[in-house]
């Protein structure tokens, strides 16, 4: 099964919150600016942070360069707004703490569970965030005040884009904005209360001997990869994509050899046997009944999308207002419904870019729909296996072109900006780090910019 509910993982924080003290004897230090030292460790969640958000899930050759500039250039950073005194205040740092660990919270479910799988009391977690939230909020405040003054003119942008070889302009394919209300039917009691009698029947099966947890696992589990793998997993927990947080939460709790009662999660019902457990790290099976969702159920749901699509298409309410009243979507009312492109692009998506399994059948839709047209209700398969209903929205569609500055003038404008305020950065940097203390591993000296740093304090 693919991961279940890949996640943000609460160890990228855990990792630079931890104290230097602590981690010094296993550590490397890669890095050391005034009284603040960078350690290997932190390189590797930086790396590995970036890595995740890739596309292909593979770095450039300069990663490890580019990173480490990052951790020494926000180092400079604090330690500058520190000197500078600018305003941090400590109601800025407890009001983040307590989102992040409200985040967690909601994301776990529970303080208890929250415990359990990252292995820290709220206590704890609170103090591991202090330090990296204040570093990070001086860092902003540094930064913003470096680039705040730093703007481009129409004329920047025009000489920015005139530079561009002709061969080496982009092409843009066909590129959408497309919106979707989606009505996930809950399955009545009566089959959810079937999906657990499945479970605990097929426990009591291998209690007593009568089958193997395996061969149940094979004929019976809805788990997308159990015949490649059974339903057979190895999970840290510290596993930085994280799991749905009731799974990895129960699986945590058994024993060698345990079979956990049935466990819900977003995905369905689970019984889950622990095979083998070491420190964090665990081997687990298990098996995934959903609980079926009736036709009447889905019929119900397909009769309210339609009449959601009848308010908007009347001008009674606007699309954004029916997401943010009808839509089951978890991250619907953050993306306004909009699905979002995984290359950065915001909104704009093109054809190919619609790859998951839920996203393919909308293709077909979009064929019959016009700019600011919306679909009637259809059935479909989300992520997670759940047969679920929705409209689909076509807010806008370009034609394919290359680069100009008529049609993609924001976005010519947006690298161009970016350019001048890495340099405006850059800049700073070199005035700047000749007046702290900075010490970088020999492996690292070589690195273009930290090269050039070096550089200026050679000739202090």
């Amino acid at each position: 099964m693919k991961k279940i509910l890949a996640l943000s993982a609460i160890t990228l924080m855990l990792g630079s919150a931890a104290s230097a003290q602590q981690k010094l004897v296993a550590d490397k230090i890669v890095g050391i600016v005034g009284d603040k030292i960078i350690l290997k460790s932190d390189m590797d969640g930086a790396l590995a942070d970036l890595q995740r958000n890739t596309v292909d899930g593979n770095l450039p050759h300069d990663a490890p360069c580019n990173t480490l500039e990052m951790l020494i250039s926000q180092k400079v950073m604090v330690l500058q707004a520190e000197r500078d005194s600018l305003p941090v205040s400590d109601a800025d740092i407890e009001g983040q703490m307590e989102n992040r660990i409200r985040y967690f919270e909601q994301l776990y479910g529970s303080k208890e569970k929250m415990k359990d799988i990252t292995g820290y009391s709220v206590y704890q977690l609170r103090e591991r965030f202090r330090t990296p939230i204040k570093e990070g909020l001086l860092a902003q405040a540094m930064r913003g005040k470096i680039i705040d003054q730093v703007k481009v003119t129409p004329s920047e942008v025009k000489r920015f884009f005139d530079a561009i070889p002709k061969d080496s302009l982009k092409f843009y394919e066909s590129e959408l904005e497309i919106g979707q209300i989606v009505i996930s039917p809950k399955a009545t009691r009566e089959m959810d209360q079937y999906a657990i009698d499945r479970l605990l029947d097929f426990k009591k099966r291998v209690l007593n001997k009568e089958s193997d947890f395996s061969s149940l696992a094979i004929l019976y589990s809805e788990d997308p990869g159990v015949k490649e793998n059974r339903g057979i997993y190895n999970l840290n927990r510290n596993d930085k994509n994280t799991w749905d947080p009731d799974f990895l939460a129960a699986a945590f709790r058994l024993k060698e050899g345990e079979i956990s009662s049935p466990v819900k999660s977003q995905h369905g019902y689970h019984i889950i046997q622990m095979i083998k457990r070491q420190g964090d790290n665990v081997t687990v099976q298990h098996i995934l009944i959903r609980a079926a969702v009736t036709r009447s159920d889905l019929a119900a749901a397909t009769t309210k999308l339609d009449s959601v699509r009848n308010l908007v298409l009347n001008n009674k309410m606007t699309f954004s207002e029916a997401v943010n009243e009808f839509s089951d979507e978890p991250s619907a009312k953050f993306t306004g419904g909009m699905l979002q492109s995984k290359t950065g692009e915001g909104t704009l998506l093109t054809i190919d870019q619609l790859d998951d399994e839920s996203d393919k059948s909308i293709v077909m839709m979009l064929d019959t729909l016009k700019p600011g047209q919306i679909s009637k209700a259809t059935q479909f398969t989300d992520e997670n296996g759940r047969t679920s209903v929705r409209i689909v929205y076509l807010k806008s569609r370009s034609q394919p072109h290359r680069e100009n500055l008529n049609d993609d003038y924001s976005r010519i404008q947006a690298r161009t900006l970016q350019i001048k305020q890495a340099e405006a950065i850059n800049k700073w940097l070199k005035e700047k780090i000749p007046t702290f203390y900075v010490h970088v591993d020999p492996e690292y000296k070589n690195c273009t910019h930290i090269s050039q740093w070096m550089g200026q304090l050679a000739k202090q």
